[in-house]
């Protein structure tokens, strides 16, 4: 099956700036792959690269097992989809996903049938005949879809295609846009900042950050197990607290933080010396102070703050140690239980806490 996309020691400068830094990765076949990263981090120039909108400065860009680095865009079986949509303002439905086929002298009969059959694919049939004006943001954003799909690419390219869209929207097109990848079985290369769009639609992330990849793994592997400070600080809330490693421990690592000492069992927990300890909220449990539990990694502290997210709470607790944990507690319909100034015990589990070398 085409689509198999490999980026091997790829460098692209402007100038004296480096916008992408010796980033190699491999997109398989059919895969739903995302780079995230901040503005600036190099993962729109990626997306180029890949298209032939850019020359790369080093590196090889391969395409189905053949060198494509010196193909220009349109002879790379490549679409991309920006996210302005760049829909033609004069043009029908029809005629803006027929556009492509026309400028390939697409027999009439086939070109009915294959525009016919895409806008089935995206749930615009019957839309044929309208303007773009006419259409919502999202009936606009599966029109622009359905011009590059149909051209049945081996890769399509996305450039945050919902980020002009409202937040509500957005999370309804989430769900659409890989249920329609997972259909057609072409591969989709998502360029986003928004982690909770990554994490929902991706078969695989690559976390970008100065024009280097920090780390490339499933969404699941990605949130639970970072590999780097980065990503551990940049993907979803974490709570990250220094701390010192003092030793083994039952298969996991003894670390102190101020005068206290909790047991880690996940990340690196080889190392010795100034470490990190990160944690997700949704992990950590609170109770009131004094109340019965188990001794084990539990801090003193107290609520600062007390934050309704509507489906939980979010607690801003600062413990003993001087350093602030966010804890989140499901709302299930219990009575409300902290209030700030209420003291607390916070407990880390071992088996969630994660140490990262600094």
């Amino acid at each position: 099956m085409a689509g198999d996309v490999e980026l091997r020691g790829i460098t692209k400068r402007f100038g004296h700036v480096t916008a992408v830094d010796d980033v190699s990765l491999h997109v398989r076949s059919g895969e739903f792959f995302s780079l995230l990263g901040a503005s600036g981090c190099g993962k729109t120039t990626t997306l180029r690269l890949i298209a032939g909108f850019e020359q790369p400065t080093a590196g090889s860009v391969i395409l189905d097992g053949s060198d494509m680095t010196s193909t220009p865009a349109h002879k790379r079986k490549v679409n991309t989809v920006f996210q302005s949509y760049a829909l033609f303002p004069y043009l029908s439905v029809f005629d803006n996903v027929a556009f492509g086929l026309r400028r390939r002298r697409t027999p009439k009969a086939e070109l009915r049938e294959r525009v016919e059959n895409m806008l089935r694919v995206v749930h615009l049939d019957g839309l044929d005949a309208r303007m773009p004006s006419q259409l919502s943001g999202g009936q606009q954003q599966r029109v622009a879809l359905a011009r590059a799909l149909v051209l049945e690419p081996s890769v399509l390219l996305l450039d945050e295609p919902l980020g002009a869209l409202d937040a509500k929207l957005r999370k309804t097109l989430q769900l659409e846009l890989k249920s329609l990848q997972e259909r057609v079985g072409v591969t989709f290369v998502y360029v986003t900042h928004d982690q909770e769009e990554a994490l929902t639609m991706s078969d695989r992330i690559a976390v970008m950050s100065n024009g280097r990849i920090e780390q490339v793994a499933t969404p699941k592997e990605i949130y639970e197990e970072p590999a780097t400070l980065f990503v551990a600080d940049f993907l979803g809330v974490s709570n990250l607290m220094p701390a010192a490693a003092v030793a083994s421990e039952n298969g996991g690592l003894r670390v102190r933080m101020g005068t206290f000492e909790l047991v880690v069992r996940r990340g690196d927990v080889e190392a010795r010396g100034d470490v990190k300890v990160v944690i997700r909220p949704e992990r950590v449990t609170v109770t009131h102070f004094g109340e019965e539990g188990g001794r084990g990694n539990r801090l003193p502290g107290m609520v600062e703050r007390v934050v309704y997210l509507g489906s939980a709470e979010q607690l801003v607790i600062r413990l003993a140690t001087g350093d602030t944990v966010q804890a989140l507690l499901p709302n299930d319909g219990a009575p409300h239980l902290f209030e700030p100034g209420t003291p607390v015990h916070v407990h880390l589990p071992p088996d969630s806490l994660r140490v990262l070398s600094t």
